[in-house]
């Protein structure tokens, strides 16, 4: 059994996120506080209560579902839980990082804020779009995302996040078209997705510039187990690739698909998705029937991973 433990991004959250957590154990409570600190105001009281709108701000999304990781990542860990790798999905990759020892918490606190604000002020409201293609081969999607594409606006593949799954993002008018050609040529499904910006798309290069130099600044150190980058599945190992990596996603896509692969021809057999939902369950069963896959976002769930995976 060599196991892996991957954090969920943006999409995942929900209200009352954590609370059961902080509730039971010390260690978990204690992250919640100190992003709160971190922060300088009490994100616990939105992720515990909301209102749902309030969580939904990207600058308050992102801040929320590492404390939520790294609540439960703590609680793992204290109980025994060892793994060999980490990954997480765009905004995951700073838990993984956070969990691997590389990055401190405050300061991921902060960097994820910003970048959720630097994300959400890069395009104004109305003038991006993403939208999940489903049923379509990633060629496929590159074509209809290059045949959408002209002088007046650009989209292209944002998330490859399992086979017959990818988000494309970029220019509202021009992933209107790629969503209509899609189903032109052959999709099973098309959907708009309700987000507020065109992430992992170049029109997010203002938001990467602004988050560059902060990224530059912030204490990294090499993380103690290898965490799978986003950009390019790589598993890194030192804090300069980690910094690199981590600007580097702003605006490129996220190879989901790669990253999971990558890790079972590593020799993986069991992911535990640490944190909120089961997103990157269910998206590892798509890409990889014989991988096992634990949620561990929630006490019942966190004990169970422990008492099936746990050295302790």
């Amino acid at each position: 059994m060599r196991i892996a433990a991957v954090f969920p991004g943006q999409g995942s959250q929900f209200v009352g996120m954590g609370r059961d957590l902080a509730g039971r154990w010390e260690a978990a409570a204690g992250v919640f506080a100190g992003v709160d600190a971190a922060l300088g105001e009490p994100l616990s009281e939105v992720c515990w209560e909301g209102p749902e709108e309030a969580l939904r701000l990207t600058a308050n999304t992102q801040p929320a579902l590492l404390a939520h990781s790294i609540a439960a990542w703590r609680v793992l860990e204290a109980g025994g839980l060892r793994v060999e790798a980490m990954a997480g999905h765009s905004l995951g990759e700073y838990s993984a990082y956070v969990a691997a020892g590389a990055l401190p918490l405050a300061d991921a606190a902060r960097l994820v804020r910003l970048r959720g604000r630097l994300m959400q002020e890069a395009v104004p409201v109305g003038k991006g779009a993403m939208a999940a293609i489903i049923g379509m081969d990633d060629e496929a999607v590159g074509a209809v995302c290059e045949a959408a594409s002209d002088g007046s606006g650009t989209v292209v593949p944002a998330n490859f996040n399992a086979p017959g799954q990818v988000v494309i993002a970029g220019d509202a008018d021009a992933v209107e078209r790629a969503v209509a050609l899609a189903k032109e040529r052959g999709a099973r499904r098309a959907i708009p997705l309700n987000v507020s910006a065109p992430f992992h798309s170049p029109l997010m290069a203002p938001a990467r510039a602004g988050l560059a130099p902060e990224l530059e600044a912030a204490p990294m150190a090499d993380p103690a187990v290898p965490v799978y980058r986003n950009v390019d599945t790589v598993p890194v190992r030192d804090a300069a690739a980690a910094r690199e990596g981590l600007v580097r996603q702003v605006d490129s896509p996220v190879l989901w698909t790669g990253t999971i692969r990558r890790m079972a021809a590593d020799g993986i057999t069991h992911l535990v998705e640490v944190g909120a939902g089961n997103v990157l369950c269910g998206l590892a069963r798509r890409i990889d029937r014989n991988l096992v896959c634990l949620p561990a976002g929630t006490v019942e769930q966190v004990e169970r991973v422990l008492e099936e995976l746990s050295h302790g």
